[in-house]
């Protein structure tokens, strides 16, 4: 049996990070070591200024029940991120910036990739405190090492 496992957050949409943040404490609540590692747009949920600001992307989202030439229109993205923080708080499921901090004390790793912060201009100053560090992707590979590798 898998008894570690590391997550590739790529995507920094309200609804594409939530995934992961329920598969890491699933696996925390399972006994398993997680490890969840913020690249490229996942870098938003574990900015500071941004990880409270999430959007859903409904343009070109095959699933959304809202036709594409409606969801395009201005303020569409928060409508719905807003419509799914209601229905999350309504099952308890914390915010983005609670559910970090409760992986972070569960055991949950939490790692930013340093090319995607180079790239996006971000600094280790603009992540929230759970930030473990910013490693490469070398060091993330050492870090999986053993476990099974999700890439969300």
């Amino acid at each position: 049996m898998t008894q570690k496992i590391a997550i590739i957050v790529s995507k920094g949409g309200l609804d594409e990070i939530y995934p992961s943040f329920i598969l890491a404490n699933g696996a925390r609540q399972s006994g398993m070591d997680a490890t969840l590692f913020f690249t490229f747009y996942g870098l938003d949920a574990i900015t500071d200024a941004k990880v409270d600001k999430l959007h859903v992307n409904m343009t070109g989202n095959a699933s959304s029940p809202i036709p594409t030439v409606i969801a395009g229109l201005p303020g569409m993205e928060r409508v719905a991120a807003g419509m799914m923080q209601k229905q999350m708080k309504g099952l308890d499921i914390p915010g983005p910036r609670e559910f970090l901090e409760i992986l972070h004390d569960s055991g949950v790793k939490i790692y930013a990739c340093l090319l995607a912060m180079d790239m996006f201009g971000v600094e280790k100053s603009d992540l929230i405190d759970q930030v473990e560090a910013v490693i490469t992707v070398g060091d993330f590979y050492d870090v999986a090492a053993g476990g099974q590798v999700l890439f969300t």
